[in-house]
């Protein structure tokens, strides 16, 4: 069964979380994206979702390639979401519109990343995934550009990146092998129907409470 197939992949990353009050995806109380969750993003143009692995760019960087790929249940593409400090956005709290954060690649400890060199298929600006055990550097760093206060879980959000002012973008471009139909992720330094984003499957941290209220929130 599908659901079966989900929770074998999903069950890996559930030590992530330990001693955390936790809700996954499809838990309809919980409105928010939250500091430390960990979730799959798509990209609502392509129908994509954001990915990474152990292969190599064999030009630009060099570094590990990040991709779009059209299967809603490989485990490459977990990402958590991170404050540009870990104490900047501290476990369970709703991210704010405008909020800096670090999306890390659960499997391989790596942070979505971008700089000045060219991506290999469309030549717009590179995004990699860069550093270890989550630490790399200030070019790891993005803003969470939405519509109200905070990030909705139902809401299309674009991720502008803080070091170069592009947006993390898909616009179709497709590799051959070793990554055969994976889509190319990159920035373009224009707001545009290709760089919106959504999330998806995922493990969601529970807010002890809600913005802007005091009450406790027990599970």
């Amino acid at each position: 069964m599908r659901l079966l197939g989900w929770y074998r992949s999903f069950v890996p990353l559930v030590g992530l979380f330990c001693c955390c009050w936790l809700r996954v995806a499809g838990d309809s109380d919980l409105e928010y994206v939250t500091c430390g969750s960990v979730v799959k993003l798509l990209n609502t143009r392509h129908n994509v979702r954001l990915h990474s692995h152990d292969v190599k760019y064999g030009s630009g960087s060099g570094q590990q390639s990040v991709t779009g790929i059209e299967a809603s249940d490989d485990a490459n593409s977990y990402w958590r979401i991170r404050g540009k400090t870990d104490s900047a956005c501290m476990r369970g709290t709703p991210v704010k519109c405008g909020q800096a954060v670090r999306l890390t690649h659960v499997n391989t400890g790596k942070n979505l990343h971008t700089h000045h060199f060219s991506s290999p298929l469309s030549s717009n600006q590179e995004v990699s995934a860069f550093g270890d055990n989550g630490e790399g550097d200030d070019l790891d760093v993005w803003t969470v550009q939405c519509s109200d206060m905070h990030w909705e879980r139902e809401e299309a959000v674009r991720f502008k990146h803080v070091g170069t002012d592009v947006f993390l973008t898909i616009t179709g471009e497709q590799y051959n092998h070793p990554i055969r139909g994976q889509r190319e992720v990159h920035g373009m330094p224009t707001p545009n129907s290709h760089n919106y984003w959504k999330v998806m499957e995922g493990v969601f941290i529970k807010p002890s409470t809600e913005p802007g209220a005091g009450k406790h929130d027990e599970l």
